[in-house]
């Protein structure tokens, strides 16, 4: 497939745009009510998520008419497309649905290209707080939280210690702490969804390791976002975070920032 990839990042950005106006409904005070049930993995999934992927859905298949869309509330219901070996879509139409549940805004969109393993494009959109972050390959990686895109890059890590963005309700704490030992840790933070690889690409955090699990369509919009802005996400044994996987789960990783 050959494609634009800033007029695509720009369709993609509506298109997120779209699946989080599909959403708030559910979310704002006084809009109907997003029922929750329990997928057979024990993970929640709302009337909210359902909404939002068949916004997406259909504006891909209208977008790039033809190319896999791996999308997770079709993949739980059991329509996984194959993908063979060109390149393919990666969604989450609500990542973080528990803090959707808990009414705490860090809710996320995710929308991501994936082109021989690699997320080579993706939006990242929190429409509970207005903002997006959104980048590709080639391109550079940007801000917007409504008044217009402003260019983002990872930082050096500062000399007093770095800031690690931690997962608010998934991990594994003892293997983090073991981690984080060689490194002088002057800040932890928690914060749900993809929007810990964005606080590292915007240059307001340093790593962010994850040793609980993970599926493709939870890491690839926010992974292309952080790698358009200068960081990397690797394996625990030092290789790049792929996509494409058998089963499409990820194993643990760690994300970074600048340069290490």
């Amino acid at each position: 497939m050959s494609y634009d990839a800033a007029q695509l990042l720009d369709s993609v950005d509506r298109l997120a745009l779209a699946a989080g106006a599909a959403i708030l409904p559910f979310y704002n005070d006084g809009g109907p009510s997003a029922d929750v049930s329990v997928k057979s993995d024990g993970t929640p999934v709302t009337d909210a998520d359902h909404a939002a992927e068949a916004v997406i859905e259909a504006g891909l298949a209208e977008l790039t008419p033809g190319l896999p869309i791996v999308a997770e509330e079709a993949m739980a219901a059991g329509r996984a497309p194959p993908i063979g070996t060109g390149p393919f879509w990666l969604v989450d139409p609500l990542d973080g649905t528990k803090e959707f549940i808990a009414h705490r805004g860090t809710f996320t969109v995710n929308i991501a290209l994936v082109d021989e393993g690699r997320p080579v494009l993706g939006v990242v959109y929190a429409p509970a707080l207005g903002e997006r972050y959104l980048g590709g390959e080639g391109l550079g990686a940007w801000f917007d939280a409504g008044e217009g895109r402003e260019a983002i890059a990872v930082r050096t890590p500062p000399e007093e210690g770095v800031t690690v963005v931690v997962s608010r309700s998934h991990g594994n704490p003892e293997r983090r702490a073991d981690f984080l030992r060689r490194f002088r840790v002057a800040a932890e933070t928690s914060i749900g969804s993809s929007l810990k690889f964005c606080l590292l690409a915007n240059g307001k955090a340093d790593l962010y390791p994850r040793f609980g699990p993970t599926c493709e369509w939870d890491t690839a919009a926010g992974h292309a976002v952080l790698t358009a802005a200068g960081g990397r996400v690797e394996t625990d044994g030092g290789a790049p975070l792929t996509y494409g996987k058998p089963g499409f789960g990820n194993p643990p990783f760690i994300a970074y920032g600048g340069v290490w």
